[in-house]
C-alpha cells in the first residue's frame, strides 16, 4: 500500500470499514486465508458492531448537505456520523457550547440524526424485539422489559 497524502483528513468508521473491507476483511472464519494484519481484523470487528455497518455514502453525504444549516464544524459532523447519537444527552458534549449555538434546534438535530443515519445494528434488533413483545403483551414497561432480554439471543 503506497499513500498519497499523508494527511488528507480525518475519516467516518464507515470509510476505514469500507477500506478493510476492500482489503478482505469479513466474518470469515477462514481469515488466515487473507492478507490482513490481526489489528486490522480488531478494527473491522469493532467497527462492524457500530452504526458503520449499517451506513451507505449516499445517507451519509445526504446527512452532510442537510447539516449545514446548523454551522457544524468537520468534526462535529464526523462525530455525529461515527456515534449516531439518539438523544440531546447524547449529543450535547458532541457539539461545543451546544446550548447556545443550537437552542431549541438541537432537537430538531437529533431527529434529523435519526431518521436519516441508520441505527446500530443492536439498537435496531431490541427495537424489533421490544415490539414484538408490545404484542404479546400489551404492556409497555413488561415489553421494554421482554425486549432488553430477548435483543441478546
Amino acid at each position: 500500500m503506497k499513500i498519497l497524502e499523508s494527511y488528507a483528513g480525518a475519516l467516518t468508521n464507515f470509510e476505514v470499514l469500507n477500506f478493510l473491507n476492500s482489503r478482505g476483511a469479513s466474518r470469515d472464519p477462514t481469515r488466515v486465508i487473507a492478507s490482513i494484519a490481526q489489528s486490522e481484523y480488531k478494527v473491522y470487528d469493532y467497527l462492524f458492531d457500530t452504526a458503520a455497518c449499517s451506513q451507505t455514502r449516499e445517507c451519509i453525504n445526504e446527512f452532510l448537505e442537510k447539516c449545514k444549516k446548523y454551522n457544524l464544524a468537520k468534526a462535529e459532523m464526523l462525530n455525529i456520523i461515527n456515534l449516531r447519537p439518539c438523544s440531546v444527552v447524547e449529543i450535547d458534549p458532541i457539539i461545543e457550547n451546544c446550548e447556545n449555538r443550537l437552542g431549541e434546534k438541537v432537537e430538531e438535530l437529533v431527529e434529523m440524526v435519526k431518521e436519516m443515519l441508520p441505527p446500530v445494528p443492536t439498537a435496531l434488533n431490541n427495537e424489533k424485539a421490544i415490539e414484538k413483545a408490545k404484542e404479546e403483551t400489551g404492556d409497555p414497561e413488561q415489553a421494554a422489559k421482554h425486549g432488553s432480554k430477548t435483543a441478546g439471543r
